[in-house]
């Protein structure tokens, strides 16, 4: 795990982003591409994508009997949700009330499109090096008819596990992470903060619950305002990393809905994934070439490395700390 040449360390210079911009389609009372104007919210605010990725009425593609080119239909909604009213704010600098106000309506959308859907991903992708192109908070929530390769391949695994061993996969694992204290970041009452033992990238991290729950929508009250406190501690650690906006793309996994909310998914834990793309600084990225994206994954640093140095970070934010 010790490299020749550690890469330039340096502090980027971070642009400032306005409060409110009227030009940004997704600030209060701004005009989107499409027309529409936003109203003037306060809080969280969730609109249809006007570019979306998946479309509800779609054609069916012809039965192949080729098993070498195989087609289905692939329906769905997609949707963009705004955090915050302002675009100078993230998630770590925003307070508990104000995530768990985002957790409830993450809840809401789910237990809404999931009636429909069988599979709704929410997601964040943050910062320009994850391809995020408006700095306003905000993530995206993608539904669809078909269960996705990820979670698909939870499923088969996860049901495996249940199957052989009669206990959730994951609640058997954070069990042995707490047992260990390795690789933990932070934990409370209801969650668990950790690197996963089979994380790939530098940085990656989980969010796992010390209480058995299958989906988002099972969370008590008082687990979603500890949730909240979760996150606000792991990104904020992610901030203080390299004292900039740490970027990652995020997501929230659980069992799945649709014609599964009438099925029995004991081995389903719901949980969320971290994957922050940057190494050694604010400028130096991990990149998965060569033997990584033809034979197998490298780390740079152990999971418990990275471990040892997101848990030592402090939780109250860079830039605030002087306030």
């Amino acid at each position: 795990m010790k490299r020749p040449w550690s890469g330039q360390v340096e502090k980027p210079s971070e642009d400032q982003i306005p409060a409110h911009d009227p030009k940004n389609p997704l600030c209060p009372g701004a005009t989107r591409p499409n027309g529409t104007a936003n109203p003037n919210y306060e809080s969280t605010f969730v609109f249809t994508n006007d570019f979306p990725a998946l479309l509800e009425d779609v054609p069916s593609p012809p039965e192949s009997e080729d098993p070498l080119f195989q087609a289905g239909p692939a329906r769905g909604t997609c949707r963009v949700m705004c955090f915050h009213p302002r675009s100078d704010v993230t998630l770590p600098v925003m307070s508990v009330a104000e995530i768990t106000t985002v957790i409830n309506k993450w809840v809401s959308e789910l237990r809404e499109l999931g009636e429909k859907y069988t599979w709704v991903q929410i997601f964040e992708n943050k910062g320009a090096i994850m391809g995020c192109s408006n700095p306003h908070p905000h993530c995206q929530i993608w539904s669809s008819s078909f269960l996705p390769n990820e979670p698909r391949m939870k499923e088969i695994h996860q049901k495996e596990y249940f199957s052989k061993h009669g206990t959730p996969m994951l609640m058997d694992y954070v069990n042995k992470e707490l047992n260990k204290k390795e690789r933990l970041i932070y934990t409370n009452d209801d969650w668990v903060v950790l690197v996963p033992y089979w994380a790939v990238w530098p940085y990656e991290t989980m969010i796992l619950p010390r209480r058995h729950i299958q989906r988002m929508t099972d969370m008590k009250e008082s687990e979603k305002s500890s949730l909240a406190d979760a996150v606000k501690k792991l990104t904020t650690k992610y901030d203080n990393l390299f004292q900039s906006s740490f970027p990652y793309s995020m997501g929230w996994h659980g069992a799945p809905t649709g014609s599964y909310l009438s099925s029995d998914n004991s081995h389903w834990v719901f949980h969320g994934c971290y994957f922050p793309p940057l190494l050694r600084s604010a400028t130096v990225k991990k990149f998965m070439v060569g033997y990584e994206m033809l034979a197998q994954s490298q780390r740079d640093l152990t999971p418990e490395q990275a471990a040892v140095k997101l848990r030592d970070l402090p939780t109250v934010h860079y830039k605030q700390e002087s306030c």
